[in-house]
């Protein structure tokens, strides 16, 4: 503990994205200096740039740099840093992490070793909770991992369960379970993605508790015997277990029950004698019983909410309670500082039409919103460049008002002036959830996503046929402006003919659909386009590279785009979609992976393969299991067939659209 007094001046950040450049801003803030550490992928991401020292610490896959311990020590003491801000995520949960730090004479940004590990696993934490008199959820956390134990302790606990892994969070390694069939292949596949996410593959089973919101409460303790917290945030809109968005206060939670919960989350904390920042995180049911879920020994990636209806910054209490010193307000201090409402939405790189697949790719185009009440916390700028390797969250918008309301509706507003173009990302999806009547009506649960916006509904939404024709409007501009850039012509230009005039045709195409189209232009900004049959005007007023204003059935509006190969990203009237323009494309005959080309969906690390050369297989069987972005997915093959060749092996690292197994189809 007497290192961990002393006065450090220089911070290095043992993180990336979003949260290394947040931590590195209110670092430099109060006057540190600060060291960022980055793979080589990421040398000229925004926190590297941001930082006043940066150091390489790998190549990059996390293993190899992110999560290398000792890598990190030595950017510590190369760089001069006395401190380490773990961030969230990677090691910032990891005991060995902190001890590490500890022993080499630097001073953890966080919690003692002590109190990580009591709280990191979550079957030996839940058994502290239960001698603290801390509300638990009925089930199995003991040592026994074999699959008829946990299946057995499933049962008897009564479906449905919850799989999780004692190591994890995120989602990673969680399965609900509701027939009794389902939990050995369940409990087998946590296990595997726990093991590979965390390098720990116990499990834990809990008794599910349904149609129950998940609600947690900030805590934070110093070094002086204080432990406060500061308020709560319901965090119950998620999907695939992982937060989607999240609030403060909670809809559900009134004063006598904020109070309760707090208190509860204090005994947890002291329980672990908690130093810095920490979450115990609940369920609550509609009896307003609670749970105890879990504890998060770190800063949440959803503290803004916190931060913004409290008037508190906790990366600044992270580094003072870190120097030594006592928290800056006391409990009854906090308890009278809130106010209003915010609510943060997670901005993904990931197709939510396409089951949240993870993507990756070059941004075309990056425009942040502003105004009253808004905040954005992100590390994405023009040219950056999203990888496979991390997960798929991208930055947060978050928004504060005097009243829920108000918070919701500049959220709205801030969701349709954000620009992500150049990989499909969520920013939509994001906005239908916060539109809609149950999440404006506050009464939900963890359920909300899989009621209201079932997978298959997602799927099916598609572009307005307007939309088509703006994107087709789109390419004629582009095409327009270059040839007038290249042959020192000015835009009056554009449209003109030396005879009559005759329709352009262009063939765009999205997901599988593809959609003919011809587009008339009159005095180089009327655009008559005609599309299955639906004839559509828009008139564009003014034009630039990266958007253009247009008039359609009266209405001024604007579309962002952005032009990358033989891809057209639009943005408008509400929606982002990109097209490919297959206008002087060959024609393409056979669906992917009829032909028996087994090809990757995305950049990832090969986990597991299932088959080799000679193997009879049957349409679904699952083939190579990929990881993307933290998450496992099972590739399937379409058709039946024998196995021809394997091109990949566990461990290896994959590209987009890499031919992983040949199969010969059955005749």
């Amino acid at each position: 503990m007497g290192a961990t007094m002393k006065r450090f001046t220089k911070v290095l950040v043992a993180n990336r994205g979003e949260i290394a450049v947040r931590v590195i801003r209110g670092a430099k803030k109060l006057g540190y200096k600060t060291v960022a550490v980055y793979s080589e992928p990421d040398k000229d991401s925004l926190h590297v740039a941001e930082a006043d020292e940066a150091v390489c610490i790998g190549p990059g896959s996390a293993r190899a740099s992110y999560l290398a311990i000792e890598n990190i020590i030595a950017a510590a003491k190369s760089s001069g840093a006395e401190a380490v801000h773990p961030g969230y995520g990677f090691l910032s949960e990891r005991e060995a992490f902190a001890k590490a730090v500890q022993d080499a004479g630097l001073i953890f940004i966080g919690p003692d070793p002590h109190s990580i590990e009591a709280m990191g696993n979550k079957s030996a934490s839940k058994i502290r909770m239960i001698k603290a008199k801390v509300p638990c959820v009925p089930g199995y956390q003991g040592d026994d991992q074999k699959d008829e134990t946990l299946v057995g302790e499933a049962k008897k606990a009564g479906l449905p369960v919850m799989v999780k892994a004692a190591a994890g969070g995120g989602g990673r390694g969680m399965r609900l379970v509701h027939e009794e069939k389902d939990l050995l292949a369940n409990i087998q596949s946590a296990r595997s993605e726990a093991t590979n996410a965390f390098g720990d593959g116990q499990l834990l089973i809990e008794k599910a508790v349904m149609d129950a919101r998940h609600v947690e409460i900030q805590v934070f303790g110093d070094r002086h015997g204080n432990v406060v917290f500061l308020g709560e945030r319901d965090c119950s809109v998620q999907r695939r277990n992982q937060k989607v968005i999240e609030e403060a206060p909670s809809p559900a939670v009134d004063e006598k029950l904020r109070l309760k919960m707090g208190e509860a989350a204090v005994a947890a904390a002291r329980a672990v004698n908690y130093v810095g920042a920490g979450t115990v995180e609940f369920m609550l049911a509609r009896d307003q019983q609670f749970y105890f879920l879990e504890m998060n020994t770190r800063l949440q990636v959803e503290h803004p909410v916190t931060e913004l209806v409290y008037g508190v910054d906790l990366v600044e209490w992270q580094l003072r309670v870190a120097q030594g010193e006592k928290l800056p307000l006391t409990q009854d201090e906090i308890l009278k500082r809130r106010h209003g409402w915010a609510i943060e939405v997670r901005l993904c790189a990931e197709d939510a039409q396409a089951n949240y697949m993870p993507q990756t790719g070059k941004v075309l185009a990056w425009r942040a919103p502003h105004g009253a009440g808004i905040r954005v916390d992100t590390y994405l700028r023009n040219g950056a460049v999203i990888s496979p390797f991390y997960d798929s969250m991208q930055g947060k918008i978050i928004a504060w008002g005097e009243d829920r309301e108000t918070a919701r509706q500049r959220l709205l507003k801030a969701l349709e002036e954000t620009t992500l173009l150049g990989v499909i990302n969520n920013r939509d999806y994001l906005h239908a959830l916060v539109s809609h009547e149950a999440f404006a009506g506050g009464d939900f649960s963890t359920g909300f996503i899989g009621k209201h916006f079932p997978a298959e509904q997602v799927a099916a939404m598609l572009p307005s046929r307007r939309q088509i024709a703006l994107a087709a409007v789109a390419l004629y501009i582009d095409d327009a402006h270059r040839l007038a850039d290249e042959n020192g012509l000015t835009q009056d230009f554009i449209g003109w003919h030396s005879s009559h005039e005759a329709p352009a045709e262009f063939k765009l195409k999205w997901k599988n659909k593809e959609y003919d189209l011809e587009v008339l232009v009159h005095d180089g900004h009327l655009f008559t386009t005609m599309i299955e049959g639906e004839q559509i005007q828009i008139d564009v007023s003014h034009s630039s590279e990266d958007e253009f204003h247009y008039l359609a059935n009266g209405v001024q509006a604007k579309a962002r785009i952005a032009h990358d190969g033989d891809s057209v990203w639009i943005q408008a009237e509400g929606a982002t979609w990109r097209f490919t323009d297959i206008t002087l494309a060959p024609v393409q005959s056979a669906a992917a992976g009829s032909d028996g080309r087994i090809l990757a969906h995305t950049d990832g690390k090969i986990v597991t393969v299932h088959v080799k050369p000679g193997d009879k297989v049957e349409k679904g069987k699952t083939l190579v299991v990929l990881e993307a972005m933290k998450m496992e997915f099972q590739v399937q093959t379409p058709v039946g067939g024998t196995v021809e060749s394997v091109g990949v092996e566990a461990g290896l690292q994959v590209k987009n659209r890499q031919l992983l197994v040949q199969i010969k189809p059955a005749v």
